[in-house]
């Protein structure tokens, strides 16, 4: 590399970090939505409908970026109009939360966003991806330490099909790759929170943004 190709190099390093291979994972945005009601601050979730990815899952509303978004802020409002009704003019975003690479493949962006308790209260949520809402407080979370549980993820280079077939995903011997290789590997262990509230139970990437958030609160 000559003098003039490094100064070209030098000069297109972004100066604000991004996440590596993003175009690789599922990027999406969710909003945090607190609504104070009696000088209580509460936050809203929603149950996704039971016939839907995740079905019955307790959630933020959010979901993927689109090409139509702006940032990954209007992804945040943009969903939380069409899962909830609520409107943008009705949400004042007070922050963001760090971004949550997880382990199934996807990119969360949390938006912290204020919500009119009006808004709140003519919700108009669509049937077809939310079952309820729930308005849980924050001193819940406060007052309650989740349960913990540990995940474990390995890396298949193989896996059998239905009919009993190997199916190589990854070509470890055509490679030359050591043996170890040639059999699952990484036995990564995940933390997984689970928060239970009444009937309902709370986990997943809802409980670690939940678990960010409480070290803010």
């Amino acid at each position: 590399m000559n003098k003039k190709h490094f100064k070209t190099f030098i000069k297109n390093l972004p100066l604000d970090v991004n996440v590596m291979g993003r175009d690789r994972f599922f990027n999406s945005a969710v909003l945090i939505p607190l609504v104070k009601i009696d000088g209580e601050y509460y936050l809203l979730f929603q149950k996704r409908a039971a016939n839907i990815r995740q079905g019955g899952d307790i959630c933020f509303p959010g979901g993927g970026y689109e090409d139509c978004d702006k940032s990954f802020k209007h992804t945040a409002l943009r969903e939380t109009k069409e899962e909830l009704g609520i409107k943008k003019k009705d949400i004042k975003i007070l922050g963001q939360l760090d971004t949550y690479v997880a382990p199934i493949g996807a990119v969360i962006e949390p938006f912290v966003g204020l919500i009119k308790k009006k808004a709140v209260k003519n919700m108009i949520i669509d049937p077809s991806e939310v079952e309820k809402t729930l308005l849980i407080p924050m001193k819940f979370f406060k007052e309650h330490q989740p349960e913990e549980y540990t995940l474990k993820y390995e890396v298949h280079p193989f896996s059998i099909n239905e009919e009993g077939e190997k199916e190589v995903h990854f070509p470890v011997e055509e490679l030359g790759l050591p043996e170890t290789y040639r059999k699952p590997w990484g036995h990564k262990r995940h933390k997984v929170w689970v928060y239970k509230y009444e009937d309902e139970v709370i986990w997943g990437i809802t409980a670690v943004i939940i678990n960010d958030l409480l070290k803010r609160y």
